[in-house]
């Protein structure tokens, strides 16, 4: 029996340890896509326990304590943090076959040096062992970042965001990482909110362009897309129902973006026809940039609508949906495509049915002389465990050219996620080695260790352009 997560973790083959402990372990990170407050980073904020930097905002882990019955109080509530965090130490032990139990203690291993398990009998000890590390200089945001060999970041901020914490964090001259941030118009999109002439008037402050109709909407958020990239933004984020491919003339367009601005009712129909004609305007901005357009579909999200009114959104009431739409998917590419306007683009979708359908169109635009121009991103939310990271980069390498794929990412609200990319890149690993000493390819180091190489740094490094070292 192999102890628990020894140096060999996941790692069955002499071939998979030397994979990753020559290779793939020794490349920086590149955390492309991640919920971090740009705040928290340019003020070097400090953490005073380990609830605080464990638990706060982790929905992950708030699904696991609801489902065993423990009181809200303990996890978004009032509750003290001492209770919050032993609350958790009892819950975790029951999380047999769950990626979050391999997460906390890579995390408590590679952060607090400890080595042993996270129970209801250890929960004293490591709760007082973890806010002793925490209180060390070395814990501070900046410093977990650069001890994790973090090399950038991409944040997700919205196109009205001022970037201060940006500029603030890139005039640290202690601080090499990038920080760059990500663009995420989700509320420009969302024209079916009774919220969306509000961010008319916001956007217009902002822009100091006056906003009439949707030819000085777009001009807008060109001038923000300007501000964006000229603070280094290498990518733009979308999070949506699916993508929709609904085309109508400039002239309709106009007549329902003036529909709204009157505060007249919207159709589903006029709602596609708008977000299409707007998505169609982003790419084609984002293309000329050498911007990365991130799509994340299959959503089902706010499901709990009693939670939700309580709590908010981002709090663990999401699910996997069923909206990937493959002919309008691949309808939309083609669009841009056809102009020669189509950006470097990652479809994620959250349906791990969708994984077929998605590379199968996906390798249909293949082009511009970029290596895997467009490409499924890694396994995403609800996949992001040792099943589903398997499934993702299995039918990835079935359908196209794995060794181009740009790897994983935290998609995290915690500074103690990075550890998630050793994770995957022991997944990885022991992947690649399984087919090879299945006999599926052959045993040529000097190709494979590139290949774990790229997967795990290169790939993105060169795809986003963040020209790191």
């Amino acid at each position: 029996m192999k102890k628990f997560m020894d140096d060999d973790f996941l790692l069955s083959t002499v071939l998979a340890k030397t994979l990753y402990h020559d290779y793939a372990s020794k490349m920086p990170i590149i955390d492309y896509h991640c919920h971090i407050k740009p705040q928290e980073i340019a003020e070097n904020v400090r953490f005073k326990n380990i609830t605080q930097i464990w638990l706060g905002g982790d929905h992950y882990k708030w699904r696991l304590l609801r489902a065993d019955g423990v009181d809200e109080e303990y996890i978004t509530g009032k509750a003290d943090d001492k209770e919050k965090f032993f609350k958790w130490a009892c819950v975790l032990q029951k999380a047999i076959g769950n990626p979050i139990y391999h997460w906390s203690h890579l995390e408590l291993k590679r952060y607090f040096n400890y080595d042993g398990v996270l129970s209801a009998d250890t929960a004293n000890e490591v709760w007082n062992l973890c806010n002793e590390k925490l209180a060390s200089a070395d814990m501070s945001a900046k410093e977990i970042i650069k001890k994790s060999n973090v090399k950038a970041i991409c944040t997700t901020d919205e196109p009205i965001d001022s970037l201060q914490y940006h500029k603030s964090i890139k005039g640290d001259k202690n601080f090499a990482v990038k920080v760059l941030p990500a663009w995420r118009p989700d509320r420009a999109l969302a024209i079916e909110r009774d919220s969306f002439n509000d961010y008319i008037s916001e956007l217009s402050k902002v822009s100091s362009v006056k906003i009439d109709s949707f030819v000085d909407f777009k001009e807008a958020l060109k001038k923000r897309i300007d501000f964006f990239n000229a603070a280094g933004c290498k990518a733009s984020d979308h999070a949506l129902e699916f993508v929709s491919y609904c085309p109508a003339s400039g002239k309709t367009i106009e007549g329902i973006f003036n529909n709204k601005i009157k505060n007249n009712l919207i159709s589903k129909e006029d709602e596609l026809k708008y977000k299409t004609a707007l998505m169609l305007f982003l790419a084609k901005e984002y293309c000329k940039l050498g911007w990365v357009m991130e799509l994340h579909i299959s959503c089902g999200r706010n499901n709990n609508s009693k939670k939700f009114k309580k709590l908010g959104a981002d709090t663990g009431f999401d699910c996997i949906g069923d909206t990937f739409d493959g002919a309008q998917t691949a309808a939309f590419l083609n669009a841009l495509d056809f102009s020669d306007e189509l950006p470097k683009t990652i479809l994620y979708s959250l349906n791990p049915n969708d994984d077929d359908i998605i590379n199968s169109i996906l390798g249909c635009f293949q082009s511009g002389g970029i290596y895997s121009k467009v490409q499924q991103g890694s396994a995403w939310w609800f996949n992001d465990h040792k099943t589903g990271m398997i499934k993702q980069m299995t039918t990835f390498a079935n359908m196209g050219l794995l060794s181009n794929f740009v790897g994983m990412l935290t998609d995290s609200r915690s500074f103690l996620s990075y550890t998630r990319h050793e994770y995957f890149r022991r997944i990885l690993c022991e992947l690649i080695a399984s087919w090879v000493e299945n006999g599926e390819y052959p045993n040529d180091i000097k190709i494979l260790s590139k290949i774990v190489e790229d997967i795990s740094f290169n790939n993105a490094n060169r795809y986003f352009g963040f020209e790191t070292a």
